[in-house]
């Protein structure tokens, strides 16, 4: 005879140790996460209250600074417009951050590898660091037109430097023992690569993208000023032409928003990849 459907359900009593731990493991998983957000919550909060008070009190006009009322209602009064221009700098900026890192890792690996190619190619690296970007903005505009194409290629360039030099450092920094012993068993220079260089870089890497990350929202902020009817850096170009303080801010707002959480989740990830690594063995 077939067993009763009831006999065949799994009880709930055997199911709720498992719900009960996995509740639990979500929520020390929460809890660090949320010691790390109260504090700055806090610190903005201290300065928004000190930012009224101050305009309050010193009676200043909103074309000069507004209050943090009229910018955070400005903000959720037209927060469709602020966010899809929001997104457009997102595109334009991560897209760049991603052409720029390629590039970067790409080249460091040759680099990193012959010290004549590294002599032969650095000072070109410099040479697109120490350019400003204001002054080639511009130009290409001019070569590329008026699309997303120059954007992208100004936060590329914001990007490449810093990630090129963490990257040769950190492809350097691999452990001689480790490095002897995939020599001594016949190692490939792929394998080694992968399996000793990668892995050794991801530190550096991580240090590199939370720096250049924000780099290729402002390049892309940026150089929607001289060629963008669209993106937070055209909202702010207009907002200040028009002394319209409140959308301003708020289009600032929107990019330190897209900017902190970007960098959250680079931090998360990076946790993910290199809990091998002394830095977070420590915490």
């Amino acid at each position: 005879m077939d067993q009763p459907l009831a006999e065949q359900l799994p009880s709930v009593s055997a199911q709720s140790p498992s719900i009960g731990r996995s509740a639990r493991r979500a929520l020390k998983a929460a809890v660090p996460a949320l010691g790390y957000l109260i504090p700055p919550l806090i610190a903005l909060i201290i300065a928004g209250v000190v930012w009224e008070f101050w305009v309050r009190a010193a009676d200043t006009p909103t074309y000069i600074v507004p209050a943090p009322t009229k910018v955070l209602d400005r903000f959720f009064g037209g927060l469709s417009y602020f966010w899809w221009h929001g997104w457009v700098t997102l595109y334009e900026g991560m897209l760049g951050f991603a052409l720029g890192a390629g590039g970067a890792v790409l080249f460091a690996i040759v680099m990193a590898s012959s010290r004549p190619v590294e002599k032969s190619i650095m000072p070109l690296a410099i040479l697109v660091k120490v350019t400003p970007i204001v002054a080639i903005a511009p130009l290409f505009t001019i070569w590329f037109g008026f699309g997303s194409f120059p954007k992208v290629l100004i936060a590329a360039f914001l990007t490449f430097y810093p990630v090129l030099i963490n990257a040769i450092v950190g492809f350097r920094s691999m452990n001689p023992g480790a490095h002897d012993f995939l020599r001594s068993v016949n190692a490939s220079p792929a394998e080694i690569f992968l399996r000793l260089r990668m892995p050794s870089s991801l530190p550096y890497l991580f240090a590199a993208f939370r720096i250049v990350i924000p780099l290729a929202l402002i390049g892309a902020t940026v150089a929607e000023w001289f060629s963008g009817d669209r993106g937070l850096g055209s909202v702010i170009i207009v907002a200040h032409n028009n002394l319209d303080m409140p959308t301003l801010f708020s289009a600032i707002f929107t990019l330190a928003i897209i900017g902190i959480g970007l960098t959250m989740l680079t931090w998360v990830l990076e946790k993910r990849l290199t809990f091998w690594h002394e830095s977070n063995l420590a915490r």
